[in-house]
């Protein structure tokens, strides 16, 4: 019987070391979560002025992902990322240092744009090193380090601005550097493997058409772009309505959320990278499709399921949305995108993540208060099914 982490053995070295380098980042990554919290108890201003501090980094991820995805094909995907996580280091350290709230918030869109500049890079990175019947598998395993990181950075966090909140700027501005470092003295260097869809002359479909043209003129890639955003903008209900639909409405502990939300660590931690090497040979609009059915799904049971057992349901669904989806679309980009150009087309891709990261918080919280938890969560059952019909037209 195959053991279900054997794919890991055919993932190229290159990989491993951006996983690893990425796990250092990510590890040290605290000041994100908690700039909301930052801005309202040391900076005295109110609760909703705190919110245009997450907008005003959504912005900035927003206007540099295109951006620093052609950047990323023009300079190189490693050295990009090597610059991006050193000088969002030197960035922290001085961050915390800023008094002003308006100062601060200007200096939020500018660190997003340094700090996600390594995005686009590393996914463009990823899709390029991995061989093409193993990138499901390959992006499982970033995304794996990714929250491994995210898992330890955010407990830290806590505990450091429970002594002095300026340790948590320092603490992510130390390890961004030290994974600029590893990645250094890593010696990482690109290569290229064919893709999938590559013909006798090695150049994906259209690529003669789209490697000088615009992005827009690529329709596949602009529907993808279109029947994603739905999807996406539910998934980020879990850091918008979601926790004040289970503290404020349902009368839940803030620790009994934390301790149901570790659900989701916990299932891609272990489930994830197996998956999707089980699934490595599912055509990607199938697992897009599942994957937005999951994810509407898990979040639309929220409207009937109230208990603690049910919202674990919920959540069980709504992760191995997450844990389908997300791999298959990096792939699905990866494939249609010319080679040339994958870090343009991811920083596109990323910048559609960015919109929903500004609009899907908001939008949620808003229904939420204006119209009940009933109607939001249909709707992201309704917003599921929409992206998973559209990505019926991805079917070649």
């Amino acid at each position: 019987m195959r053991h279900p982490w054997s794919g890991l053995k055919e993932i190229p070295r290159n990989i491993w070391i951006l996983a690893a380098a990425s796990l250092i980042n990510r590890s040290g990554t605290m000041v994100l979560p908690f700039m909301s919290l930052y801005a309202v108890t040391e900076l005295k201003v109110s609760a909703g002025n705190a919110g245009l501090v997450l907008a005003a980094y959504g912005m900035g991820a927003f206007v540099s992902a295109p951006f620093t995805g052609k950047l990323s094909d023009r300079f190189g995907s490693v050295r990009l990322m090597t610059i991006s996580l050193f000088a969002a280091g030197i960035f922290l350290i001085g961050y915390s240092f800023v008094t002003n709230f308006y100062i601060f918030l200007l200096m939020s869109f500018f660190w997003a744009i340094i700090a996600e500049a390594f995005r686009p890079a590393s996914m463009s990175f990823v899709s390029t090193e991995a061989p093409a019947d193993r990138r499901k598998t390959a992006f499982a395993l970033y995304r794996l380090a990714l929250n491994l990181g995210m898992s330890v950075g955010p407990l830290i966090g806590g505990l450091l601005s429970t002594i002095n909140f300026h340790l948590l700027f320092y603490v992510d501005g130390i390890t961004s550097i030290a994974a600029a470092i590893f990645l250094l003295f890593s010696h990482l260097n690109e290569t290229t493997v064919k893709s999938s869809l590559s013909k006798e002359d090695d150049k994906a479909p259209g690529e003669d058409f789209y490697k000088s043209t615009s992005v827009f003129k690529n329709r596949k890639f602009v529907f993808l772009l279109l029947a994603i955003i739905p999807v996406v903008i539910v998934f980020f209900q879990f850091i918008g309505a979601m926790p004040l639909f289970i503290v404020d409405e349902l009368g839940f502990s803030r620790a009994t959320f934390g301790i149901m939300i570790s659900i989701n660590t916990l299932l891609i931690i272990f489930i994830e990278v197996p998956l999707n090497d089980a699934m490595r040979n599912w055509a990607d609009w199938k697992a897009l499709m599942l994957g937005a059915l999951f994810s509407g799904f898990g979040f639309g049971l929220l409207s009937v399921f109230h208990t603690i057992y049910g919202i674990i349901i919920s959540i069980v669904f709504w992760t191995f949305g997450e844990m389908i989806f997300f791999p298959a679309a990096n792939d699905y980009v990866s494939e249609i995108s010319p080679e040339k150009r994958r870090g343009e087309y991811m920083g596109y891709f990323q910048m559609t993540f960015s919109f929903a990261f500004i609009i899907g918080p908001w939008m949620g919280t808003e229904v939420l208060e204006n119209f009940g938890s009933f109607t939001l969560w249909v709707g992201c059952l309704v917003f599921g099914l929409i992206s998973a019909l559209m990505m019926l037209n991805l079917k070649d």
